[in-house]
């Protein structure tokens, strides 16, 4: 079931971006993937290249979370979708929000501060 999903272009080429979600400790001069304490490193589950990499969840207290994102290139850098799935039941709504909001800080400010932008 999808509890949220949010696109925003990625300043990079899709092959970085993708590097970037895949080994997201890889410049530990450029550190974007910094966990809070009730969150736990990403396992990758899957991944498609050059387009897709899904995640199994950041959050210890909803472990069975995944995010799923979806790479398309787009003027010289990335369209990056980040998808929000769970299994039913979904957790209580103020869960959900901070859950949405988190991927946003990590996908859509700290990721692309990364990128240079």
């Amino acid at each position: 079931m999808e509890i949220g999903s949010r696109s925003r272009n990625q300043p990079a080429p899709p092959f970085v971006v993708l590097e970037a979600l895949t080994q997201p400790h890889r410049d530990p001069r450029r550190p974007w993937l910094e966990l809070r304490d009730d969150e736990q490193e990403p396992r990758i589950v899957e991944t498609a290249v050059p387009d897709r990499v899904l995640w199994a969840s950041l959050w210890v207290k909803v472990p069975d979370a995944l995010v799923q994102f979806d790479l398309s290139g787009a003027d010289g850098g990335t369209d990056l979708r980040w998808t929000l799935l769970i299994r039913p039941p979904a957790p209580a709504m103020p869960t959900i929000v901070a859950m949405r909001k988190r991927l946003d800080i990590l996908i859509n400010h700290k990721l692309r501060s990364n990128f240079g932008q």
